[in-house]
């Protein structure tokens, strides 16, 4: 099993910055990707960013130039630098390992809003 533990959500203005962070542990042999998704409420979960173990690079177009994922090898942590959030950010923010399967941790929320 893999575990996902998120932190750094938040309450933040419009304009504002927030680094979330999700340190992954347990069976992570052979995982391949990491990612951050969100699902706002009434909506679907969607993609906002993934990054490879090749260390590409994937994001969403609503959050392309603000938005950056980074990894952190031996930490096992991924990083989503937020930048410049809008009012439209907000959301649970899950992370996800993708292997053969995907696990997910349990959710940070990020509010925006002034």
């Amino acid at each position: 099993q893999v575990q996902l533990v998120e932190s750094g959500g938040g309450l933040v203005q419009p304009g504002g910055s927030l680094r979330l962070s999700c340190a992954a542990s347990g069976s992570i042999a052979g995982i391949n990707a990491m990612g951050w998704y969100r699902q706002a409420p009434g909506k679907q979960r969607e993609l906002v960013a993934v990054i490879t173990f090749g260390s590409s690079t994937n994001y969403a177009d609503s959050v392309k130039g603000r938005f950056t994922i980074s990894r952190d090898i031996a930490k096992n942590t991924v990083y989503l630098q937020m930048n410049n959030l809008k009012p439209e950010d907000t959301a649970v923010y899950y992370c996800s390992a993708r292997r053969v399967t995907y696990y997910w941790g349990q959710g940070t929320q990020v509010t925006v809003s002034s």
